[in-house]
Parts: structure tokens; C-alpha cells; sequence
């Protein structure tokens, strides 16, 4: 046994007796795991979360994006075709259109859409057309139009959709327009057929 100075062990004086009841403590202290997993928890909680809203916001926003775009094929195909002429088609009517088949995904009555259909002299003229914003972060819309072409014309819809980003967290990142939204759009350019 070792010898207490002062109720102190010197160093280097343990002795076997000693090294047991250390061994018992630790392996007490390492065994006990009272609370580990809130601690787990919380340290992991916060990083999760984030993870999945990123995740949610961006697959809900890319599924409406490709809901779209099957809109505006939809109805492509049926301009170029020539079930829908140049004359059955206005603004009002093309919105309703679109939305008609938005409206699975989007808030009633489709209030974030914008159309453009207009008819262009050749495809090289129709690529040179932009998207615009406004100074205030939105959709310049000032040079819309909704004039197709009749047989054999080139035309270009173009679908816009100003969508709601619904996760703080995510606004910042994900937004481009005003008011915490963000632009979602669709394309389509073709050639309608030799219909009579």
C-alpha cells in the first residue's frame, strides 16, 4: 500500500490496488450515456432541418418548373397543329389555358403567371429575345403580346410564373424577384404546320 503524506499519494507511489478502482471509475463515467443522444440531437437538429426545407422548397419549385413546361408543350403542339387558331387565342383565353393545367400546383386563379405568344420573321429573331426585370425586381412585361401566326408562321410562347418561396431560410438564396419570389419559366419555339 502506498504511503499517505499529508493525505496525499506521491507520485509514483501507486500501487495495484489503486489502478482497479481508476479503471472502475472510468469505465462508470464512460458508460453512462444519460443525455448523449439529446446532445446528439441538438447539436444535429438545427443543420438537419436546414437540410431538409433546402431539399423540399427546391423539388417542389423544380416540379412546378417541369408542370410548366408540359403547359406550354400542350399547348404548343396545339397551335402548330392548328386546333387552336390565331384568331381563338387572346390573352385571357392563353392565361386560362396555361393555368388549366397549373392549377394542381399553383394557388387558384393563377396569380403569379405571365404570358408572351407572339409571332417572329425567323428563329434567329426569336433566340434574340430576352428576359427582362424591372428596377424593382420584376417581371418587365411591357413588350408581351399575345399575336400568333397563322400556317407555316414561327412562333415562341413564353410562360412565366412568379413563385412563392415558401421557406425563410431559403428566400434569400433562392429568390430573384420581389417580394421574396422566384421566376419560374418555359419556352417553346416552333414552326406551325401547313394547315388549312
Amino acid at each position: 500500500m502506498a504511503h499517505k503524506i499529508n493525505g496525499v499519494i506521491p507520485a509514483g507511489e501507486i500501487t495495484n490496488q489503486d489502478k482497479p478502482r481508476r479503471t472502475r471509475l472510468f469505465r462508470r463515467f464512460a458508460k453512462n450515456t444519460k443525455g448523449a443522444t439529446a446532445i446528439e440531437f441538438a447539436i444535429l437538429a438545427f443543420p438537419f432541418c436546414l437540410l431538409v426545407f433546402a431539399i423540399l422548397e427546391s423539388t417542389i419549385s423544380f416540379a412546378t418548373q417541369q408542370v410548366m413546361a408540359n403547359a406550354g408543350d400542350s399547348i404548343a403542339r396545339e397551335l402548330r397543329t392548328g386546333q387552336l387558331r390565331a384568331g381563338d387565342v387572346n390573352e385571357a383565353k392563353l392565361k386560362d389555358l396555361v393555368c388549366g393545367k397549373l392549377e394542381v400546383i399553383v394557388a387558384d386563379g393563377c396569380p403569379g403567371l405571365e404570358v408572351d405568344l407572339r409571332e417572329f420573321p425567323t428563329f434567329d429573331a426569336a433566340a434574340k429575345v430576352r428576359v427582362k426585370l424591372t428596377s424593382d425586381k420584376d417581371i418587365d412585361t411591357s413588350d408581351f403580346a399575345v399575336t400568333p401566326g397563322d400556317a407555316l408562321s414561327i412562333n415562341m410562347l413564353r410562360v412565366f410564373y412568379r413563385w412563392p418561396v415558401m421557406t425563410d431560410l431559403m428566400r434569400s438564396s433562392m429568390s430573384n424577384l420581389k417580394d421574396g419570389k422566384t421566376l419560374l419559366f418555359s419556352t417553346i419555339t416552333w414552326r406551325n404546320e401547313p394547315y388549312s
